[in-house]
């Protein structure tokens, strides 16, 4: 039976397409882009299972929801799947996003804009923050910028993941799209941002889970230790040696 290829080698050339896409917003302007000039600013905060103070552990919290932000993983994949090529740094990433609604399929297309990787001062504490941005692309039936991130508070080991989306209807020529983003739209938003914050806590949930059923396996188990270790287990090596020659001189020769 035939393996199905990866999604990304079945959309190649529409995400190699996307290399030459303009974004459908002006970049320069994003500071005009506010709730008083007609655009959506959102923002959407969950708590992710916590550390002990200071910097991220290995394997903690912070690592898994990274990896798990940085592979695109955290969307729920019945409403939408990011497509890239994997091998492509993210800095130069361009992403297929397949939408589903309703029974529609939509492609639409975006870009990384920014990538974060840094110490800085938050509200109340430093904050270890780990994120990317992605603006839409030509195509797009939104336009806008949408950031997410990672965030340990480094004084007191609380794990974050937070959404930041700067948002307006775009230009659809489609009436009958277009009449079905203006009703459904905004709740589209809504709704991604709640399952992906509810899929990414269970995500790292479980990835913590299954690292510390592991961990208790491996310290559970038996010592591995050679026979030479026990004395009654050398001897009757020795034993079995000795009969295993004897036989071997014994038998038929050729």
């Amino acid at each position: 039976m035939a393996t199905e290829r990866p999604l990304y080698e079945q959309y190649r050339q529409r995400i190699e397409a996307l290399a030459a896409a303009r974004a459908n917003f002006d970049l320069d302007r994003m500071q005009e882009y506010t709730t008083e000039s007609g655009w959506h600013v959102d923002d959407y905060q969950t708590e992710l299972p916590p550390e002990p103070p200071g910097e991220p552990i290995a394997g903690g919290s912070w690592e898994v929801a990274r990896a798990i932000l940085r592979d695109y993983k955290f969307p729920d994949p019945s409403l939408i799947t990011g497509i890239f090529i994997p091998d492509q740094p993210i800095e130069q990433r361009v992403m297929l996003l397949r939408g589903r609604f309703l029974g529609f399929t939509f492609y639409f297309g975006v870009r990384v804009g920014a990538v974060i990787d840094t110490t800085r001062q938050g509200e109340h504490t430093l904050e270890r923050v780990w994120g990317f941005s992605y603006q839409t692309l030509e195509g797009h039936f939104e336009r806008g910028q949408a950031d997410f991130s990672v965030a340990k508070l480094v004084e007191s080991g609380q794990v974050l993941f937070r959404i930041h989306a700067v948002s307006q209807m775009a230009e659809i020529a489609n009436p009958f799209y277009k009449l079905g983003f203006r009703l459904f739209g905004r709740s589209l938003q809504r709704r991604f941002a709640r399952t992906a914050q509810e899929r990414m806590r269970r995500l790292v949930e479980e990835q913590l889970a299954a690292g510390r059923r592991g961990a208790r396996e491996i310290e559970d188990a038996p010592p591995v230790m050679p026979a030479e270790a026990d004395a009654e287990a050398s001897e009757k090596l020795e034993e079995v040696g000795s009969d295993t020659h004897g036989r071997l001189e014994d038998g038929p020769k050729g």
